[in-house]
């Protein structure tokens, strides 16, 4: 992965778990970002100077009892990754979520206008229900991975922490709150109430309806812009392969749309999960009914045992 110096304007190179702490930025994509390419120039410290004043200068980040510019690294997907190289795509969102796990994420709300914490106000805004960053597919897993996430306003004033925040940010996503205390595990939710999160949030392309629930899933697979929805079939077939939790078949169609039945047992998205947030699989215990569930040239096997 690659980590921006903050004090060179440097892009460094590190493998493996071989890197430093680092602070990273999670944000719905604007018309000016700091691209790969632009931190290759020259003339775009200017910019990259720019980027650590809202990032890092000044702030104290709540909950950690430290201050934002004392890391040395920040990691942004719109700036450490070449996204003109198809194979750097792959593996960097492939290992996304890994790499926002137990650190340190600021989230900049650019359409919350308030200037003040929410955790300190009587009256619940709006503003920060109805931000556009709770609805894209893309900031789930920089919401849930972090071992804690600071939200800011759009003047990079901060408004609290994820643990702070957890009511407001439970009733908003469905999520539970003990995910977003960090007291559970979201890998140990059924995949159906993982999918239940993702029901209602959007992507600019289709493929990454999929592409962005790769890390929530723990599962790994190759990017192929231009399969369209074929992407979220591919990895519900790639989550097969990893669990026995039958919640995956547990979604719901409206049958007047045709096009939402084309994958048989399979949902065509997250969109069919949003009514399977509570739902769990049965516990089966017994061995001799325990057996594999694959992929056919006719289509899904898969033997059950009857309760």
């Amino acid at each position: 992965m690659r980590l921006l110096n903050t004090s060179t304007f440097e892009l460094e190179t590190f493998f493996d778990s071989d890197h430093p702490p680092y602070a990273i930025l999670s944000h719905t994509w604007g018309d000016q970002e700091v691209t790969f390419q632009e931190i290759q120039l020259e003339h775009s410290r200017s910019l990259l100077h720019s980027l650590r004043q809202r990032i890092l200068e000044g702030e104290t980040i709540e909950g950690f009892g430290t201050q934002a510019d004392d890391f040395k690294y920040i990691w942004c997907d719109t700036c450490n990754i070449d996204k003109t190289s198809s194979a750097e795509l792959s593996e960097a969102i492939n290992s996304m979520y890994h790499w926002y796990g137990n650190q340190t994420c600021y989230a900049y709300l650019a359409d919350v206008p308030c200037a003040r914490r929410f955790v300190d106000a009587i009256a619940y805004s709006e503003d920060f229900d109805f931000a556009r960053w709770f609805r894209r597919g893309w900031t789930l897993q920089e919401l849930i991975a972090p071992s804690e996430v600071t939200f800011f306003d759009q003047k990079w004033q901060p408004i609290g922490t994820r643990t702070e925040l957890k009511s407001y940010i439970a009733d908003i996503t469905g999520i539970d709150q003990d995910v977003l205390s960090g007291e559970a595990d979201p890998l140990t939710f059924s995949v159906a109430i993982r999918m239940s999160w993702a029901s209602k949030r959007e992507t600019t392309r289709k493929e990454d309806v999929a592409y962005c629930l790769i890390g929530l899933f723990g599962v790994h697979m190759p990017l192929i812009y231009g399969e369209r929805e074929r992407a979220f079939i591919r990895l519900e077939e790639e989550i097969m392969k990893t669990t026995d939790d039958h919640s995956l078949f547990a979604w719901r169609a409206d049958a007047s749309l045709a096009h939402q039945l084309e994958g048989g047992l399979l949902a065509s998205s997250p969109l069919q999960f949003q009514d399977s947030h509570n739902i769990v699989p049965i516990i089966n215990d017994n061995p001799d009914t325990q057996s594999p569930h694959f992929m056919t040239n006719k289509g899904i096997s898969i033997p059950l045992p009857i309760f």
